[in-house]
Formats: C-alpha cells, structure tokens, sequence
C-alpha cells in the first residue's frame, strides 16, 4: 500500500468578471479599483494577480507619483473571498515570490504555503512599493479588507465606512498580515478582535487609523485632491520619506510580530481542520454576513 500522497481535488472556480481589477491614470496619480461589486469586492486569487499587475503598472510609470486603491460599489472590500463561485484556494496560480505551488501540499502545508504568497507576501509587497499609497474606503473594510487598507500609506475614508476583523469566530486570532497591534493601541486592538465588532470611521479615526473623513459623495474628489498635492512633492523624498515610517514600524518589531501571529493564525486553521474538518471552522462567507450583521443589530 502506497503512502504517497493524493492532493485534494482541484475546485474549478467561476469568474463572474475577466477584469476584477480597473486601472486608470488621471495625471500624476493611478487609480487602481477592485471590480467586483456583486460580491463586495472580496478578494480570490484572481483579484489578487490583477492587484499585484496594476501596482506593478503603477510602479512602472515614470509619470505616476502616487496610487490610490480603491473599491467599486457600495463597499471598498469583505475581506477574503470564502464564499462566492470564484473562490479559489486549490487553483494553481502563476507565483510571484518565491514559494512552491500550494496545491500538491499535503495537510496543513497547503494553506500555509498558499498564504505566504497570497496574504502576507503580497501585502509586504504592496507596502514596500517606493510611490505613496492612498486607500479610498467606503462602506465595509472588512477582515482581508484590512489588510489591503493597511498597506497604503494613508487612509481616506467615508465617513459612513467600517472596519471589522471577525475572524476570531473561526477561532483565528485576527488576519494574515497582524497589523492590529500598530493601527490601534493594544487594548483596543484587543477589544476589535475579541468582539470582532464594527469600528465606525469616526472611531478609527480617533485612534489615527484612518487620517481624515468625508462624506461619501465628496471621498473621491477629496481624495484626488490630497493625491495630487503628494505628487507635487520629490519623488525621491517621497520614498524615503515611506522608507523611513516604515523602517520606524519594523524597528518597533512589527515584521517580527507579524511573523510570529502568522504562524499562530495557521495553528488555528490546522485546529480547525482537525476538530471541525474545515480550515474555516465550518463558516463561509453567508455564515460569516449573517453572524456579523446580528452582531450589528441588522436582519440577517
């Protein structure tokens, strides 16, 4: 009898969309908007390629000084794709860093190869870019929402945006790329985790998470606003001004912390696996809306 292993097969996802993300150029300044409305722009892995093209895009063009992520529709994002026709976790996928193809792992291997690239590698991607990055938030920022928030240099948000990780409903101790403990102070990062509430904008902007609010119908014209006077500056001073935050962040030991989170988030979906026999502890994305919109007082 043979021990070879025998991968899980394969899902065949459905993409609603060839092109989940939009790129447009608008002087110095590259809007980059996730494109799938129907489902709130969660994230797949086909999401996250065209994220990681239109940044490289961006990067790529002498004439772009500073990038604006944004989301098209009601909300900026519902975190990681878990529950439409395009969810992904076992499709092959052209790699970008240097980690093997997750889908001929075996056990718990296959996740935690998987994430490496697609969370917490893109992310670390994504904040190193050299031009300054504007996250445009409206509606929902929720969970994988955060983290793509979290890589941009500011934060512009409606003033009727939320943000929430509930992902200690899976018994998961917060997202891929644990930034928690750098955007809010310890005990309210606690408390955002542990209740997995709605924070309000106003809120986050209390804590400086977010940096200034306006209501919805304005967020993009005072967004274009804020982007084109950073692309007036030197675009070298303008790197090294994000070289030096983010070399203040990594001093205080975010990397390290992030590593060390990142390990125990896999420790929980191996848990998952073995006690609930789902890395998600049971829970999909309709079970996840439906228990945070109760939480919120909303009809599920």
């Amino acid at each position: 009898m043979s021990d070879a292993f025998v991968p899980r097969q394969e899902q065949n996802p459905v993409y609603e969309t060839d092109e989940p993300v939009k790129y447009e150029r608008d002087g110095a300044v590259a809007w980059i908007t996730m494109d799938r409305p129907k489902f709130n722009n969660a994230q797949n892995s086909q999401m996250t390629y065209a994220l990681d093209d239109a940044f490289g895009r961006a990067n790529d063009d002498n004439e772009v000084k500073v990038i604006v992520l944004a989301g098209a529709g009601k909300h900026f994002s519902a975190g990681h794709d878990i529950g439409t026709p395009g969810r992904d976790q076992l499709v092959p996928f052209e790699r970008r860093l240097m980690f093997g193809d997750h889908t001929d792992r075996p056990g718990a291997e296959l996740l935690y190869t998987r994430e490496q690239e697609v969370y917490l590698g893109m992310c670390r991607r994504w904040r190193d870019i050299p031009k300054p990055t504007i996250a445009m938030v409206q509606g929902a920022c929720i969970a994988g929402g955060l983290m793509l928030a979290w890589v941009c240099d500011l934060i512009i948000a409606s003033d009727d945006a939320f943000f929430q990780d509930p992902v200690n409903r899976m018994g998961i101790p917060g997202v891929e790329y644990f930034a928690h403990g750098f955007e809010l102070p310890p005990r309210i990062a606690k408390e955002f985790l542990l209740l997995g509430e709605r924070m309000p904008a106003e809120r986050a902007h209390q804590f400086g998470m977010v940096n200034r609010l306006f209501p919805r119908d304005t967020l993009r014209e005072e967004t274009a606003k804020i982007a084109a006077e950073i692309g007036t500056r030197p675009r070298l001073g303008n790197w090294l001004t994000k070289q030096a935050l983010n070399h203040v962040e990594d001093l205080r030991g975010k990397r390290t912390a992030m590593d060390a989170v990142f390990h125990m988030h896999h420790f929980a979906h191996a848990q998952n696996d073995l006690t609930a026999g789902n890395s998600l502890g049971g829970l999909d994305g309709k079970g996840m809306a439906s228990a945070n919109k109760k939480a919120a007082g909303e009809d599920a």
